[in-house]
């Protein structure tokens, strides 16, 4: 089997005004979402999504840029993707993508799906472990409401999708704090009404986004203690390793982070001085290779690791894959905002109220759907806006 040629899809969907999202100081108008696809001259095609904070065209871009060495070589070559150059984290989620649908054409190759070439390498004591059939989902939102305008918003947000089914949900700390004088015990407030409104049904994450300085995060640490929410999120920015490990000392809810971290190199700090009680990882960014390694390092540190998961569905499968594998049960992320981009580039796709099946199919289990660039054309631009108040 040889490669005939690598293709990269940019896609967009625009976002109505009603179902624009926000936070801190940007706005998104838009989905974007890149696809990988590596053709061969079998009847087997790889499929992959990165993570879109890649860029679509620029992933597109570099990818043409690599593909003069791919093309002719055998897919399943266990060398066939190049070293990651050190700390580009915007190249390394091209490389997830070419890795991500090296690993399905590996898996079709050998008529299994992705999860069951994961276990024996995070098991190799328990190579034949079979992964997990179902994986809660956790509602990700929290991102359309705005201080200046019914905040209330967000407890609505969380009664709706308890209703809907979910049993988890994050929300995130609302439009900047500085526009509108919005203090620690305001947050607090609106904390207590979701914990109020939905406590006994969800789970409750809170994500501080890196906004927080140590006092406000400790403070809202401490509450969310004592209402028994399930973890605390990057809430101080990511260079504050110290930081996190008081906070981690501090209080009993767990401090979790390391989304944007695209290798190892940058998780062993905060494993090292148990700066997070449960590092999170996105395979979109660090590729499924890398998130291997993250795992087996956490574990010799004591440390447990789950994904992060944002954007559309064939990331969200493939992060699912991940988490089938591994031997503790996660709950898994998906955002719940994104719009039609997200699951309509798939056919056939999965159920997500509440829970995710994992797919039978061998590879990632999933296929594409057809006509997607012209259904989701490419809009030009960021994915998000700073603006200002």
């Amino acid at each position: 089997m040889k490669i005939t040629d690598i293709r990269t899809l940019s896609l967009s969907h625009p976002h109505d005004a009603a179902h624009q999202w926000y936070s801190a100081t940007f706005y998104v108008e838009k989905a974007d979402c890149p696809i990988v696809i590596i053709e061969t001259d079998s009847t087997l095609q790889g499929i992959a999504e990165p993570s879109t904070y890649g860029d679509p065209p620029e992933i597109a871009k570099h990818i043409d840029a690599i593909k003069p060495q791919l093309i002719g070589r055998d897919p399943l070559d266990p060398d066939l993707i190049p070293p990651k150059p050190p700390g580009d984290r915007a190249l390394h989620i091209v490389y997830a993508g070419l890795e991500l649908a090296q690993w399905d054409l590996r898996a079709k190759a050998q008529d299994k799906r992705v999860a069951d070439l994961i276990i024996p390498l995070i098991t190799p004591d328990d190579p034949d472990r079979a992964p997990r059939k179902t994986l809660r989902i956790y509602a990700s939102g929290g991102v359309q409401y705005d201080w200046d305008e019914h905040p209330e918003a967000v407890v609505d947000e969380a009664i709706s999708l308890a209703d809907r089914g979910f049993t988890a949900y994050k929300m995130r700390l609302g439009t900047e704090w500085s526009w509108s004088g919005v203090t620690v015990g305001q947050m607090i407030d609106l904390l207590r009404k979701v914990t109020a409104a939905v406590g006994d049904r969800m789970d409750l994450m809170l994500e501080g986004n890196c906004r927080l300085d140590e006092d406000q995060a400790f403070e809202i640490g401490r509450y969310l203690d004592a209402a028994g929410w399930t973890w605390f999120e990057e809430p101080l920015p990511k260079d504050q390793i110290d930081g996190y490990a008081r906070l981690n000392a501090g209080l009993d809810i767990p401090i979790t982070g390391g989304e944007s971290n695209s290798t190892l190199d940058q998780f062993i700090p905060f494993f090292e001085k148990r700066a997070y009680a449960k590092g999170q990882l996105d395979v979109g960014v660090c590729t499924l290779a890398e998130a291997i390694r993250i795992y087996h390092a956490a574990k010799d540190c004591g440390i447990d690791l789950f994904t992060q998961n944002w954007h559309n569905g064939l990331l969200t499968v493939h992060n699912a894959h991940f988490l089938a594998a591994l031997p503790a049960e996660h709950v898994l992320e998906m955002f719940i905002g994104q719009g039609p981009l997200q699951w309509e580039i798939l056919k056939n796709p999965p159920e997500t109220e509440g829970y995710l099946r994992l797919p039978d199919g061998p590879g990632w289990g999933v296929e594409l759907a057809d006509d997607l660039e012209t259904r989701f054309p490419h809009i030009p631009g960021p994915w998000g806006r700073a603006v200002e108040r």
